[in-house]
């Protein structure tokens, strides 16, 4: 029996590992954790079933001339890698080659990674798909709070609040064992779901256990700028807590005094009487006015967009208003999406960083980080670009030549997917380190079998910021190898020392490197691990107990408040107009995770789910002719796509839903917009203008 994790979502459920008769198999069973309390969604109870898929990777490929990917060795591999990396950079640059990371790496390999873009490659061109994920609510708590710890109590703590406000999150299907924590919040009526569809969170407000605020798609920010008007209008607000710990309090009472609720409701499309009853809910559960305990919580839903940041930011203004940070069973957080989307994020592989969350341009920390690596502080490269800017500039005159992409499938996560595709195919060489032949690595030059969860050991952190140990169960098959031997192997070839193949010699460089940063793991051991299962950063030194809430006296900002950011609300990139009089919106299934690359090869899930769809409207359907599971076709101005018809009154009039997790042609992110936010660079997936028509049944059918 092994004790590990799952290898999902950031919730990261405790599970046990039993031993099968069949090679490389195992069977699952759920521990009791407190994130998970026992629990497992249907993802996690069918994890084993990715280790063992048929079509699973073993083997060094290598594209030959005929264009075929074909079996080779490690070495020969690797030396055909390193050989090209020496010739392109020796004609190109040493920005010539960029990296692509992944949020679901452990912490070594995220650390490895950037340590081996800047060490070994030298380049500044690395980023990560959590740029697609984590980085609106990132920038928008660094700038208010001065630190990004997505959850910064453990989430237990939701378990006793009178009210939890969800904006832009179903945990019902991305994470189901944390609805346990919002049963005390719906028992007060206090569960308040911003969402433009009836997901089965928003479900879980019916029978008088909360509100569902069903917004127009891309106007969150003006609901919650109502939210907290009403909160300062109707005299709910924590003036002392305002005045002692914030910076600005009057900046709140100037950004949202113009958004009454029917100004909002003519914005939102929620009625003003639901505006100030969720407001007035969320206020009394608060400590100023004797309350249980109130959250305010984001996702992706409200992230996601060109202006996710301000949207963040006005959620913490409302947190604030409220008095909510700091304060023992309340707070703002947000809900973490990717397996290691925490630990991904504060190691070195997003673009301007460095390990322990330092950022790459402080003099101070490029020569702490630059004494733990042995190098000069002046080799180490200054920020690259952000992960669309990075794309966009691959084989282009001045851009990347090369690209590793490790934990990420960017021909179905990435939004406008015709450009990514004519970016990739660009290239001179694409290294890809994957488990599974996945729609990136199908396009690849060379493709290295990597480990996955039960085959390796390392560490993760959850959506707490609580560090959890991952134990090996099994051997890998065939000749995979952890993305650490992919590391090793190239920078041994182009004269670079100091990398090891080791996962906690790995974690021991990685805690020396991130000591004294915001995100400090320097007092956390593999052994404090295997004694006590988890601890929360920072951690400064070995007998720290662990830091599982933060702000209780004062924010880790240069005068100790939390800073309030004024902002306001504007549309969508590309809002709606004649020929696109509808919304698409993506977001995630219950049955499938991310780019469904694990997901789509386990029979039971691929089952429930075997292909894309679209929500409409009844009203929609019926003025367009379209029944339920007929074929439509939506449009945006990046592309096309035709898929069956879902109709449900759970969506919008004026929106359509469609799943993410899907490739090829049921990919949506085919037409998803790729603005970026001018803050976090994320691109703005969530919302767009489509337009929506009924398509002829193609002769197979419509493909699966």
């Amino acid at each position: 029996m092994t004790a590990t994790h799952c290898p999902y979502c950031a919730l990261q459920c405790a599970t046990t590992l039993h031993p099968v008769a069949r090679p490389g198999a195992v069977e699952v069973r759920p521990r009791d954790f407190p994130t998970n309390r026992g629990g497992l969604c249907r993802k996690g109870w069918t994890a084993p079933e990715v280790l063992t898929v048929p079509d699973r990777l073993t083997m060094p490929l290598v594209r030959n001339a005929a264009g075929e990917l074909v079996e080779t060795s490690w070495d020969s591999a690797l030396d055909f890698v390193a050989d090209r990396i020496k010739a392109l950079q020796a004609a190109h640059g040493r920005d010539s080659i960029a990296v692509f990371g992944g949020g679901g790496l452990t912490n070594e390999k995220a650390y490895a990674l950037g340590k081996f873009a800047r060490v070994a490659l030298k380049t500044a061109n690395v980023d990560y798909n959590g740029r697609f994920c984590m980085s609106s609510a990132a920038a928008a708590t660094n700038r208010a709070f001065g630190i990004d710890r997505g959850l910064p109590f453990p989430l237990a703590d939701l378990g006793a609040a009178g009210a939890v406000l969800l904006v832009g999150s179903n945990i019902a299907e991305t994470m189901p064992p944390a609805v346990a924590h919002l049963q005390s919040a719906r028992d007060s009526g206090g569960l308040l779901v911003v969402d433009p569809r009836r997901s089965a969170t928003a479900g879980l407000t019916e029978e008088n256990a909360g509100v569902h605020l069903q917004a127009t798609p891309g106007t969150d920010l003006a609901l919650v700028l109502s939210l907290t008007h009403v909160v300062l209008q109707e005299g709910l607000a924590d003036t002392a807590y305002l005045q002692e710990r914030t910076d600005d309090p009057d900046a709140l009472v100037r950004t949202t005094a113009s958004w009454w609720p029917e100004r909002a409701e003519r914005v939102t499309g929620v009625p003003a009487a639901t505006i100030r009853r969720a407001a007035r809910v969320l206020a009394a559960a608060a400590p100023v006015h004797g309350g249980a305990g109130a959250f305010v919580l984001t996702g992706r839903g409200a992230e996601q967009h060109s202006k996710g940041t301000d949207t963040v930011t006005a959620c913490i203004n409302l947190a604030l208003a409220l008095g909510l940070p700091g304060r023992l069973g309340s707070g703002y957080g947000c809900i973490t999406g990717q397996g290691n989307g925490q630990g991904g994020r504060e190691h070195g592989q997003k673009a301007d960083q460095l390990p322990g969350y330092r950022s790459i341009e402080d003099p101070a920390a490029r020569s702490y980080v630059a004494q733990v690596w042995g190098v000069d502080p002046d080799e180490l490269p200054r920020s690259g670009k952000s992960a669309v800017e990075l794309i966009d500039s691959l084989g282009t005159a001045d851009g990347p030549k090369a690209m590793f992409v490790h934990g990420s499938n960017l021909l179905v996560s990435a939004p406008n997917l015709a450009s990514v595709r004519d970016r990739l195919a660009a290239l001179d060489l694409l290294v890809v380190a994957d488990v599974v032949p996945s729609e990136t690595a199908l396009l690849a030059d060379v493709v290295f079998p990597v480990t996955q969860w039960a085959e390796e050991d390392g560490t993760m952190t959850s959506l707490e910021g609580r560090v959890l140990r991952r134990r090996a169960a099994v051997a890998a098959p065939g000749e995979v190898r952890s993305d650490l031997a992919v590391f090793a192997g190239i920078a041994e070839r182009l004269g670079v020392e100091g990398f090891s193949t080791d996962p906690a010699a790995v974690f021991e460089e990685l805690r020396r490197a991130s000591a004294g940063g915001r995100a400090d793991y320097s007092g956390i051991t593999w052994e404090r691990l295997d004694a006590d299962e988890a601890l929360f950063w920072p951690v400064p030194h070995e007998g720290h107990p662990g830091t599982p809430r933060l702000f209780a006296d004062g924010f880790p900002t240069a005068d100790g408040r939390a800073h309030v950011v004024p902002v306001d609300h504007r549309p969508v990139a590309d809002d709606l107009s004649t020929d696109a009089p509808l919304y698409l919106v993506t977001g995630r299934l219950l049955q499938h995770y991310q780019s469904g690359a694990q997901t789509r090869r386990v029979p039971e899930l691929a089952e429930a789910e075997p292909e894309v769809y679209a929500e409409i409207h009844p009203r929609v359907a019926a003025q367009l002719g379209i029944g339920d599971g007929r074929p439509l076709r939506l449009r945006t101005a990046r592309g096309s796509m035709v898929l069956p018809a879902r109709v449900t009154a759970d969506v919008r009039p004026d929106t359509v839903f469609v799943p993410f997790h899907f490739g090829g042609a049921e990919a949506v992110n085919e037409l998803t917009n790729d603005v970026l936010d001018p803050v976090s660079r994320m691109p703005e997936f969530k919302a767009c203008a489509v337009e929506v028509t009924a398509a002829a049944l193609p002769a197979t059918g419509v493909p699966a």
